[in-house]
């Protein structure tokens, strides 16, 4: 599995990490049951810090993305897809309504924030 960082993104490292690696898993390029790169190997391999991959493991373990097993490692759990979907769902809005707040704060128009989401979502497809 591939993971790039981007050093010029708002997001975090770890928040980078946990992303691709979520994506990844939901794409279905890792399959449930796979073992994951350790956090030390992970880390040396990216050169970030170990505080850093585990923070993106820890965070894919509490989304139910992961299980991690003492001794033996990180491995990709099952996952419902309708469960899952929902929650994403919820989340989607959740942060949705952050969105709509701040754009009307400033006075955005449902358009120009429409505009800007469009421009976005297809900068995210390449």
């Amino acid at each position: 599995m591939k993971i790039i960082l981007k050093n010029n993104s708002d997001s975090p490292i770890y928040e980078q990490i946990k992303q691709q690696i979520k994506e990844n898993i939901l794409k279905g390029y890792v399959q449930p049951g796979e073992h994951l790169a350790s956090m030390r190997e992970l880390a040396k391999d990216l050169k970030v810090s170990l505080i850093t991959t585990k923070r993106a493991y820890e965070d894919l373990e509490k989304d139910g993305f992961v299980t991690t097993i003492r001794g033996k490692g990180t491995f990709v759990k099952e996952q419902d897809s309708a469960i899952f979907k929902e929650k994403q769902f919820f989340t989607i809005e959740n942060l949705t309504k952050d969105l709509v707040k701040e754009a009307k704060t400033i006075g955005m128009s449902l358009e120009e924030l429409q505009d800007i989401l469009a421009l976005i979502y297809e900068e995210e497809l390449s």
